[in-house]
């Protein structure tokens, strides 16, 4: 029992001074000598947990993917249809990444490395089969998973690019929820209401709001302190 208790409140040290490090320095410039020695662990404890610095980036994917559509729903609200959900959840991780370029980073590594795309995949399939099924009776869940390898790339692509006076936010949620709403058979007066409902939203604060309760609960399931994790307001 002791070797497992030393094994978690090491595991939360970890992911302590992980979280802060790659919101501070980033994800490709935080290193593993700057982990170690902020968490004051050994190579080889860090190894039995996480094998590699993507052991963690995983862990902390599997946190925000799986809060994500949570957050959403109370965005949307109870009475309204599953699409919306599905509206504000993207949208609202399309805004994090405006909100701090480091946090650009860590979302871009997961859509890009296989393993960590393979997870987000697979667990929104089964979002999308839910979501979307009524419109598209006929297609099972893995049509689904196959359609979502088609919006994960748009979703990388859009986060990728920064952005500007003329492409603002709000362009960017347009341009994709369009396109992604009308790959899934959205009718088009449905996906023009699901824009104008986007457009009621202060995105950028309920985005602010949402980084800040998904880090209460990471600091609560890891018990440390969330305090200065959060990015400086744009």
């Amino acid at each position: 029992m002791a070797i497992r208790s030393d094994g978690l409140l090491t595991k939360k040290r970890i992911l302590q001074s992980c979280v802060r490090l790659f919101l501070e320095n980033g994800y490709r410039r935080t290193t593993m000598q700057q982990i170690l020695r902020e968490a004051q662990v050994s190579s080889s404890s860090f190894q039995n947990l996480f094998h590699s610095k993507d052991g963690v980036l995983l862990e902390l994917v599997n946190f925000m993917f799986e809060n994500q559509f949570g957050v959403a729903r109370n965005v949307a609200g109870a009475v309204l249809p599953p699409v919306y959900i599905y509206a504000a959840e993207t949208a609202l991780q399309i805004t994090l990444t405006e909100l701090n370029e480091n946090l650009r980073e860590i979302y871009l590594e997961a859509y890009t490395r296989q393993h960590l795309l393979d997870y987000i995949q697979q667990a929104t399939a089964k979002e999308l089969y839910q979501i979307f099924g009524p419109y598209q009776p006929a297609l099972t869940e893995q049509d689904f998973y196959e359609l979502e390898l088609g919006t994960a790339g748009l979703m990388r692509a859009y986060m990728v690019h920064p952005c500007t006076e003329d492409f603002t936010l709000e362009r960017k949620l347009t341009r994709f929820v369009t396109l992604a709403l009308r790959g899934y058979k959205v009718p088009e007066e449905e996906l023009q209401r699901v824009l104008a409902f986007l457009r009621g939203l202060d995105i950028r604060t309920i985005a602010r709001e949402v980084m800040e309760e998904l880090f209460r609960q990471l600091a609560l399931r890891y018990n440390f302190s969330p305090d200065g994790l959060l990015p400086p307001e744009s």
